[in-house]
């Protein structure tokens, strides 16, 4: 039997194992962010901006039969919902960006 430094080191256990969760901690929570219908709903002005928040409220989400999704926005009021049309694919970009993919495939506007 050889005694050497490096089979030392190895019958020597120096620290404790430890998962990967206690390794990051709450970084897996910090950093995700849950892309969901209600979500969208809840940070809606958030994810607008301030350009278009003010001036368009999300009134309904429905699920199409291609598995995306159809938003339906009110106006401010029905002025606006001319501006909001010129502005659509801006809304389109914002919306899918935020859930990372594209999930809406139509805007519909109620006055």
């Amino acid at each position: 039997m050889q005694n050497n430094k490096y089979d030392k080191k190895l019958d020597v256990r120096i620290t404790r194992p430890t998962f990967i969760s206690g390794v990051f901690g709450n970084l897996f929570q910090t950093f995700h962010r849950p892309a969901s219908i209600d979500d969208l709903t809840a940070r809606w002005d958030e994810i607008m901006g301030p350009d278009i928040a003010p001036i368009a409220k999300l009134v309904a989400i429905k699920k199409t039969r291609d598995n995306k999704f159809s938003v339906v926005i009110k106006p401010a009021n029905t002025a606006l919902a001319l501006q909001l049309s010129y502005a659509n694919d801006e809304i389109l970009r914002r919306i899918n960006k935020y859930f990372g993919y594209p999930a809406i495939s139509k805007i519909t506007y109620r006055k």
